[in-house]
């Protein structure tokens, strides 16, 4: 149980493929020992340095299919033609153990994760520009052009998400954007709320 006596928070944190959240997420977990990341479950390949159980259990989709008819995800999508998902025991395990999770899934999972978790402080990290956003997912050289070209062409349907969820950031500096978040995470996140005015004219930009 959670002897804590401060309270936990479940964050779950969206952006477009290419806009930083990994790497944003890392050094969060770094400088927050409370804060932890959950693993999630994918059906999709694993890539050169992933480690199965730190950057996914990674599972047949016949296996993921039968823990979807057990109950057992707290969220989960498909996604690139790939399932993904979160362990419904392990966020409820890591809360109770007085830790706050982090969530990084795609705008699906996190409406599904707000309808489960109402209390949920939901979180979605913007690209300065698309042309930015073309030129993150190239250097990371880990995509095919037809894959690049995929994430590009949904990164707007993406990004229309981004009025749904509680606070929006840019991550244009990598280092305010961290601040960003660490505000957000302290309880003083107010001017970032992701329905700010500011903010409209920018995201319209992006997603047309």
């Amino acid at each position: 149980m959670n002897t804590d006596t401060e309270p936990t928070h479940l964050y779950v944190i969206s952006a477009p493929s290419g806009a930083g959240k990994t790497s944003l997420v890392r050094a969060l977990l770094e400088a927050r020992p409370r804060l932890v990341v959950s693993v999630s479950h994918t059906t999709r390949a694993r890539r050169v340095g992933e480690v199965e159980g730190e950057s996914y259990y990674f599972v047949t989709v016949e296996r993921f299919e039968a823990l979807i008819k057990e109950g057992a995800f707290l969220e989960y999508a498909r996604v690139f033609d790939n399932y993904y998902g979160t362990g419904r025991a392990q966020v409820e395990e890591r809360l109770q153990q007085g830790r706050d999770v982090v969530l990084e899934i795609d705008w699906q999972g996190a409406q599904q994760v707000r309808r489960a978790q109402p209390t949920c402080i939901s979180i979605f990290v913007l690209p300065p520009s698309r042309q930015v956003l073309e030129q993150r997912l190239r250097n990371r050289a880990t995509d095919s052009e037809a894959v690049i070209q995929r994430r590009l062409a949904d990164a707007a349907t993406d990004m229309s998400h981004c009025p749904e969820f509680d606070y929006a950031i840019v991550n244009d500096s990598f280092d305010q954007a961290l601040s960003e978040l660490g505000s957000i995470l302290d309880g003083r996140g107010e001017s970032l709320r992701s329905n700010r005015a500011a903010l409209r004219p920018f995201l319209a930009g992006l997603v047309a």
